[in-house]
């Protein structure tokens, strides 16, 4: 089966789409990579969407336009890659949409909201669509996040020590592997407060381009920590929280970085920026520190900022000895796409349903079958049930041009 899974992070600039070959092989989900492309945002529909986000107010009409627009905006970006990466033969799109907004009361999440209507997506691709993965988890008593811990837990299942996945997109959220079974977080903002930095304070660059990130790093090299600053933002009772817990930009917004910084009068840009890269460097190493980490595995983002990288390797060493830091390229899934790749598992999963949480990671009662499914141009069709759900995840990579066997387990929309 040929699944194309696309995602657009809490950090809103651009789609992220991949497709993928899945298979079974005993007890193994293969997964065999079949490229990757990504599609930003046109420059209206994300000041739109950032005008329309926590903690500014909207209105309905706001909100149908959007989910229109981002509908519209994934459908183009599954045409693509079913036309370039899938030769026009994708069976099935899992999309994860754009999330507006996480409802979390007390540090239990009571609602969530993705936008981007599948029916755009259907209509274009004549594909099916998975969609709405979160929303089951969180009628489970779920946090609804991180929901790529199943796949971290298949991918990374029968390595040695306690393996950490990693994830650096707006948010920074782990998947810890240790000998009491899989546990999954967010420890704390990753880009989402350096991105907000960015566009406040630090001006246009030298082409007179407004800047919207750090890139590579290079605003927090130029800059000094402020410790008052590090210590003030570090003092978030967020952080002290005990796992599973999930956040986003609800909380991590540009707000309240400035009611953060104004304390301390005006900082230069690079200070506030080297300050929060440093907060983000140490918010992860301090949550996965007492799980005895032995590698950690990043993927997001945040890999391509040298400094956050060096910084986090820095304080992962901290104390306890050098903790390998190595990215998912090196195990097969890149590092740009990795969560695109984990909801097309996740899409996969849903089509032969199978659940796609595990409740230890995000707090649910019991494991739950996720999202909903809208049928394609062929009608609906789902795959012949597996006898036993694959336990490990075996990526492979691709040996020629349209290689590898068959599924054999169908397609949600019949043969092709």
């Amino acid at each position: 089966m040929r699944v194309i899974g696309l995602m657009s992070g809490t950090s809103y600039d651009a789609i992220d789409a991949a497709a993928a070959e899945f298979t079974v092989d005993g007890d193994a989900l293969v997964l065999t990579p079949l490229g990757t492309l990504g599609a930003t945002y046109d420059d209206a529909l994300r000041e739109a969407l950032a005008g329309a986000l926590p903690p500014a107010g909207t209105d309905l009409a706001t909100v149908c336009r959007l989910d229109t627009r981002i509908g519209q905006a994934f459908a183009a970006a599954a045409l693509r890659a079913d036309a370039r990466l899938c030769g026009g033969r994708a069976d099935l799109i899992a999309s994860h949409g754009q999330t507006v907004y996480h409802w979390s009361e007390a540090g239990r999440v009571l609602g969530t909201l993705q936008l981007g209507e599948p029916a755009w997506i259907a209509e274009a691709t004549g594909r099916p669509v998975v969609s709405g993965f979160r929303t089951r988890d969180v009628a489970a008593g779920g946090q609804g996040a991180p929901l790529v811990s199943i796949v971290d837990a298949m991918w990374l299942r029968g390595r040695p020590g306690v393996s950490v996945a990693l994830n650096l997109g707006g948010i920074a959220n782990v998947t810890v592997l240790s000998q009491g079974g899989p546990l999954a977080f967010d420890t704390g903002p990753a880009n989402a407060l350096i991105d907000a930095a960015v566009r406040e304070w630090a001006g246009r660059d030298r082409a007179g381009r407004a800047r919207s990130m750090d890139a590579q790093g290079a605003l927090a090299a130029r800059g000094r920590v402020h410790p008052p600053l590090l210590g003030r933002l570090l003092a978030e009772p967020y952080y002290a929280l005990p796992a599973p817990k999930t956040t986003g930009k609800e909380l991590f917004h540009l707000a309240y970085l400035r009611a953060a910084v104004a304390p301390f009068g005006r900082l230069p840009a690079e200070d506030v920026v080297a300050t929060l890269t440093r907060l983000t460097a140490r918010t992860v190493a301090e949550a996965v520190r007492p799980f005895g980490a032995t590698e950690v595995i990043a993927s997001g983002g945040g890999t391509r900022n040298p400094v956050l990288m060096r910084w986090l390797e820095e304080e992962l060493g901290a104390g306890t000895g050098e903790v390998p830091l190595r990215t998912s390229d090196g195990l097969g899934l890149p590092s740009d796409a990795k969560e695109a790749y984990a909801f097309a598992v996740l899409g996969w999963l849903t089509a032969h349903g199978l659940p796609g949480t595990l409740a230890s990671c995000t707090g649910a009662r019991h494991p739950s079958v996720l999202g909903s499914i809208t049928p394609g141009g062929r009608g609906l069709r789902l795959p012949t049930p597996l006898r036993e759900a694959p336990v490990r995840l075996d990526v492979r990579p691709l040996r020629g041009p349209d290689s590898g066997p068959d599924s054999g387990s169908g397609s949600p929309d019949g043969p092709r």
